[in-house]
């Protein structure tokens, strides 16, 4: 792939990543309107894993606090409140974990990229986002994550493998009926990220170890953009949502899905 093409790869995932519209439905549209070729799986998680090196360089305390927790679960210093935050991130990523395994295994991942499927998504998921935002209390924070908590936005986070669902806004569409504020059902969301983007990586170390040395050396530049573009856009998030609602996600997704079911 030329430079050009991992650039516009890049930018589009590290925005859509941490935006509530889905990055996987925009990468998949991507070669619709540039006539480029289908980037397939590989750069898709290299630039996943780019994302995820973004939060934990943005979230870095709660990165570390995660970090001592699952220290702390093997017995290796006393972290009881990060010990039970880390097992809440931990129990709530299965589901993702589990279904992605089963959908991989059963080679059902590819016809999910279509793009009827990306539009009907776009509309159904951004109209439940608008309705959660508007609704319900608004007091809880990522701090106060329970069990309970952890087990349904991880339920909610395992429907993001279906493209145009998009992650960070299926979860934070479940963080915010369970009543998180809207800066910490981001913070939940990105957090809850970390393991599932990170078993991804590792299960893409198999499939880019018996790559072509040029499709190694595409997805290494398309994660590092990657990078860059996700952390930028994580801290406009963070900002625009303490003074902001969810309603222009929410009317992008539905007008991007109506004229994507019409165009195509």
């Amino acid at each position: 792939m030329t430079f050009l093409q991992l650039l516009i790869i890049a930018v589009v995932q590290g925005v859509t990543e941490f935006l509530p519209i889905s990055s996987s439905g925009h990468l998949i549209l991507i070669p619709y309107f540039t006539q480029m070729q289908d980037q397939g799986p590989l750069i898709d998680i290299a630039v996943h894993i780019g994302s995820f090196l973004a939060i934990l360089l943005y979230f870095f305390r709660e990165s570390i606090g995660l970090a001592r927790g699952g220290l702390a679960s093997v017995g290796i210093g006393k972290a009881p409140e990060q010990r039970r935050l880390f097992w809440w991130i931990l129990i709530g990523t299965i589901p993702a974990v589990l279904l992605g395994l089963f959908l991989k295994e059963g080679g059902w991942l590819e016809s999910f990229r279509s793009t009827d499927l990306v539009a009907v998504n776009l509309i159904a998921y951004g109209l439940l986002l608008g309705v959660a935002d508007k609704i319900g209390p608004r007091v809880k924070r990522y701090e106060d994550m329970s069990l309970r908590d952890a087990v349904i936005v991880g339920l909610a986070q395992a429907l993001a493998l279906i493209p145009g669902t998009s992650r960070s806004g299926v979860t934070m569409t479940a963080a915010r009926f369970l009543g998180y504020e809207r800066v910490e059902a981001a913070r939940f969301s990105f957090l809850l990220a970390l393991p599932a983007v990170a078993g991804a990586g590792t299960l893409a170390v198999l499939d880019l170890a018996d790559a072509t040395a040029q499709m190694q050396w595409d997805a290494l530049i398309a994660g590092a953009m990657t990078f860059v573009a996700a952390f930028a856009t994580m801290a406009f998030l963070m900002r625009f949502l303490r003074h902001a609602s969810m309603l222009v996600f929410v009317v992008y997704r539905v007008l991007l899905g109506a004229a994507l079911l019409i165009w195509f």
